[in-house]
């Protein structure tokens, strides 16, 4: 099986290392994709887009760390987000220091935060912690909205003070190495969540999520590897926020609502549960729908349409909705799913997922002995 296994896995690193090649050249070229994106490839409001889509497809990746391999239902995970968003954001308007001194003072707020958490909300399960991280994440949307002594802006946000940032990631024109960075970024948080998945740690994790009675049997302590998957994802959503702000030149306060964390689960779930490549795929789907159906919504091709189909074609979220649902009752395993059972017979896929299976019980019982 691992003799299989190798050119296998040689073939999807070159393909993906061909894949982050491509994106890298495609500020430099002039492709156009209508009705995908606003222009061009090299242009900057193509850029923006296809960056966000970046950051939001890595953040989804660390929310797959959560559901994915941890089985952790959490309704908080947008509040590390708006942690790193908010953090770099007020460290760079009150303290006169360099980028990265403020990321670095910003992660170490966000790590000692997401201990803290952990260690509370994780002490329960299912249902509990999920209304547990939700209600610490509320508690971060309503200081954000309160707005003590002027640091968060409230509603209006915080504009990003760019006094201290390095010139070649300020303004319109360096779109393009904003790009790089989201990219940089997405290929970052693959690795280190690939790691983490293949890892002793994300082994124990991932049977804890099938049956954690088990794992206490076999001598392994749970908590422990729940509390390190969640602040490591804590942590990895922290920086995608930091960047989501020098992006996007400010900070608003759905950087840090329930909103954020319901998308980021609808973008695994789209994907398909328990796939890296799925949240990858669900997170860039879901915003460049995001995106361009908002354009559709207020073009006067849908203002032409009569009231039955206007209403609704002229609600995003409608659609979007709606497409989750369909996903939900036809595509059980998102769209990584489908694409695998298109490639593969039902038989076949059936015996794939039970071999995997037996071999992460495997490594974990050689693990513990």
């Amino acid at each position: 099986m691992r003799l299989r296994k190798g050119p296998r896995r040689i073939a999807a690193v070159a393909g993906s290392a061909a894949g982050v090649l491509l994106l890298v050249l495609l500020p430099l070229l002039n492709l156009s994709l209508p009705g995908v994106l606003p222009g061009p490839t090299y242009t900057p409001g193509s850029l923006q887009l296809l960056a966000m889509c970046m950051l939001m497809a890595a953040a989804a990746l660390t929310y797959h760390l959560l559901l994915g391999v941890a089985g952790l239902l959490s309704f908080g995970h947008a509040l590390y987000f708006g942690a790193g968003v908010y953090g770099l954001a007020i460290i760079l308007k009150n303290l006169d220091i360099p980028l990265l001194p403020a990321m670095g003072l910003t992660l170490l707020i966000v790590i000692v935060l997401a201990h803290v958490v952990g260690s509370i909300s994780l002490r329960v399960s299912g249902i509990p912690f999920a209304m547990v991280t939700l209600a610490f994440a509320q508690a971060g949307s309503v200081i954000v909205g309160r707005n003590p002594n002027g640091a968060t802006g409230g509603d209006e946000g915080l504009t990003l003070r760019t006094e201290n940032l390095p010139e070649f990631l300020v303004g319109v024109v360096n779109t393009r190495n904003l790009y790089w960075l989201a990219l940089a970024v997405l290929v970052a948080v693959f690795i280190v969540v690939t790691v983490v998945q293949s890892s002793r740690a994300g082994h124990v994790a991932a049977a804890v999520r099938e049956n954690e009675l088990r794992v206490r049997v076999l001598g392994l302590q749970p908590y422990l590897v729940k509390l390190l998957i969640f602040v490591v994802s804590a942590v990895l959503v922290c920086i995608i926020g930091m960047v989501f702000l020098l992006l996007q030149s400010g900070a608003v306060p759905r950087a840090i609502s329930a909103d954020l964390t319901i998308t980021l689960l609808v973008m695994v779930v789209l994907g398909g549960v328990g796939s890296r490549w799925g949240a990858v795929i669900g997170g860039v789907f879901y915003t460049i729908l995001d995106q361009r159906l908002t354009t559709l919504a207020n073009s006067e091709a849908v203002k032409s349409l009569p009231d039955v189909l206007r209403v609704p074609l002229s609600e995003p979220l409608f659609i979007l909705g709606t497409l989750f649902i369909l996903v939900v009752l036809f595509l059980p395993g998102g769209l990584t799913g489908a694409a695998q059972r298109l490639t593969r017979g039902p038989g076949r896929q059936k015996a794939r997922r039970t071999g995997q299976r037996t071999e992460t019980s495997r490594e974990i019982l050689e693990e513990a002995a």
